[in-house]
């Protein structure tokens, strides 16, 4: 364990106590779930939502660290996890679809994020993108494509209200004119999904030079009325595995003195 003098005051982990990539469920029974398919596992904090367990997957150092609900609280995770050293971020979520051809329980992997919340905002202006690193959105896409799950890849928009600014009845019906727009709005410029982290988590990793990433399964479609809790373990399977496959290609790389890891390197 870490000297106290070292220990992130939110997190309470300090160097040593993480895995260079975390996963980042919001919910904090999801780390359960997320370990359960780790080869050992040892709970190394927990202190309000923020719940975290290293360990190995398939003998790739992991960790997983959950933030609670909303980017403001995801943030803290990202700064203090990357003050001990992380450089790669994996969301682990849930979302609501917007697309229609979007199933229940469908995986949707996100390229880039729409940013309609605000905590990215105090970090940088509202024109810089929140964009997924690549070699992390390829090895998403290939751990879905070996476990056989139906997933999509597509921009995510990130919002502060679960209710009013997702277009969602309040209390008593209340829905500003302002959040159905946006529903609509969103949904004409094919944005695959809502959820409530991934811009922030996005855009925090592009300004401090770090790589990250999210796969959330799809809990409801917003356009079919649907919804069903289906689809986590396929979300929490595919972001293992792809914390896998990413330590492969960044060995890649190194053996072939690359940059980044690129379709011409081999895995095998």
């Amino acid at each position: 364990m870490s000297d106290a003098d070292d220990v992130q005051y939110h997190i309470e982990v300090g160097p040593g106590d993480v895995a260079g990539t975390v996963l980042l469920p919001g919910d904090t029974e999801r780390v359960d779930r997320i370990v359960a398919d780790w080869d050992a596992s040892e709970e190394v904090a927990s202190h309000r939502e923020y719940r975290t367990v290293t360990g190995e997957y398939e003998g790739t150092p992991v960790s997983v660290t959950s933030t609670g609900i909303g980017s403001p609280s995801a943030a803290i995770a990202v700064e203090e996890l990357a003050e001990v050293g992380v450089d790669t971020f994996l969301r682990v979520g849930s979302c609501g679809a917007i697309q229609p051809d979007i199933d229940i329980g469908d995986l949707v992997i996100t390229s880039g994020g729409v940013r309609q919340e605000g905590t990215s905002a105090a970090y940088v202006r509202d024109t810089y993108p929140a964009v997924a690193d690549g070699e992390v959105v390829t090895a998403l896409v290939a751990a879905a494509e070996r476990l056989g799950y139906d997933y999509h890849v597509g921009l995510t928009a990130s919002t502060d209200s679960f209710y009013a600014g997702q277009g969602r009845p309040g209390f008593e019906g209340y829905v500003p004119e302002r959040g159905t727009a946006l529903f609509e709005e969103m949904v004409a410029a094919n944005v695959k999904n809502f959820e409530m982290e991934a811009s922030a988590i996005l855009t925090l990793a592009n300004v401090y030079g770090l790589r990250a990433g999210a796969v959330c399964a799809v809990y409801a479609n917003r356009t079919t009325g649907e919804f069903r809790v289906e689809g986590q373990g396929r979300a929490v399977e595919t972001a293992n595995l792809a914390v896998h496959l990413l330590a492969r290609m960044d060995a890649a790389a190194a053996e072939a003195g690359a940059d980044r890891w690129h379709a011409g390197l081999s895995l095998d």
